[in-house]
């Protein structure tokens, strides 16, 4: 089966130009400049035409599961409403972000993973999920059952990127203790007295199950040649610890120090679309949009709003000067690669026709088709 999109903005990984792409069942085939006068050919009327998206660290799966403090959705149903967002997002290959381990504790974690990994698996099996869908382990070194929780996923066929995290309090994310409190107290409601107890709990987890933990989690992976990311590196320390495990990218570091040495020491630097459109940090860490100032920015993830992703890297093209395609392709070719999914993530021949129409308002990109492995989705 072929089918001709013509009269496109087509953006490659190196070029935009007005032309034609022809998809041949699931593949793409031949680019050409100009418009196709071929019976059939679908004209796009001057929008953009981009790979895609490709999304490694998405915690939006846990949102639809849990909507409401207590309620926990069908997890089908979940998934489901979950991936038609992620769609009409223009993410064609989405990484589900799970937490593995917990800052507050709770008794069915474990039960909960089971449950949504066996309904992602399901939707994809059954071929109703729309976008192909991955799981990335967020696992939280500090959490003392996090070896217990991982035992059962380790092996599991969707497992494809595993984080290690600390959000004890004075680590990473949250080494400002006043912040930590501002967040956890506003999230969970807590009293001053609470808060303080919470605190004193976390740091001694931190400080009891952290290290060893870590250890034994890049163990682990690496024993399964699963990709290991970083996660809210502050510190040369923490870059050089994450460098000796063999961790391949650095989600969100939090300083300017972090980022550079990170990308010194060959790691993809991955940062939030959010903190890219709001400007800054919602903890008060180093804004995204300085970092790509800086040229530090490999890879963007939509983080807690998927619809952040294509206007994250339509803004990098905006504010920070960036070609187009190479803004493009921090939210495309850059994290397949980084994950070594070399069939898709750009426009070209022999690549998997995953493939997005976008029509730019002004305020923000729209997404108004999209293609996975040559199918129409959306």
């Amino acid at each position: 089966m072929e089918l001709v999109l013509t009269n496109a903005r087509v953006v490659t990984a190196e070029a935009v130009f007005t032309g034609t792409v022809r998809l041949q069942n699931d593949m793409i085939g031949e680019l050409d400049s100009g418009s196709s006068s071929l019976p059939g050919a679908l004209d796009l009327e001057g929008d953009y035409l981009l790979p895609g998206l490709v999304e490694l660290h998405t915690d939006n799966l846990e949102k639809h599961f849990n909507p409401r403090p207590g309620v926990f959705w069908p997890a089908l149903s979940a998934v489901l409403a979950h991936d038609a967002q992620m769609v009409a997002s223009g993410i064609t290959t989405v990484f589900d972000a799970l937490a593995v381990g917990t800052t507050v504790e709770e008794a069915r974690r474990l039960d909960h993973l089971e449950i949504l990994t066996d309904a992602v698996s399901e939707a994809q099996r059954r071929g109703v999920a729309r976008a192909e869908h991955r799981l990335h382990m967020r696992c939280e070194v500090s959490s003392a059952n996090l070896l217990e929780l991982w035992e059962p996923f380790c092996d599991h066929h969707m497992v494809s990127l595993v984080s290690a995290m600390d959000h004890s309090p004075g680590q990473r994310q949250f080494a400002d203790i006043a912040k930590y409190r501002h967040y956890y107290q506003g999230k969970h409601r807590f009293s001053d007295a609470e808060m303080d107890d919470f605190i004193a709990r976390h740091t001694h987890a931190g400080d009891t199950y952290g290290p060893a933990n870590r250890e034994a989690l890049v163990t682990s992976c690496r024993r399964r040649h699963l990709p290991l990311a970083s996660h809210d590196d502050a510190t040369e320390a923490h870059v050089l610890e994450a460098v000796s495990h063999g961790m391949v990218i650095a989600e969100f570091p939090t300083t300017l120090t972090a980022a550079r040495l990170s990308r010194e020491h060959g790691m993809q630097v991955l940062m939030g679309a959010p903190n890219l459109v709001r400007g800054r940090s919602h903890s008060g860490n180093v804004s995204a949009l300085a970092l790509a100032r800086e040229g530090l920015v490999d890879i963007l993830s939509s983080d807690y709003m998927p619809i952040s992703l294509l206007q994250g890297a339509f803004q990098l093209h905006r504010q920070v000067d960036l070609p187009l395609p190479a803004a493009i392709n921090t939210v495309s070719r850059n994290p397949a690669q980084a994950i070594g999914l070399d069939d898709r993530g750009e426009i070209a021949p022999g690549r998997r026709a995953d493939l997005i129409r976008v029509r730019d308002i002004g305020e923000m990109p729209v997404v108004r088709e999209v293609w996975r492995a040559g199918e129409r989705i959306f």
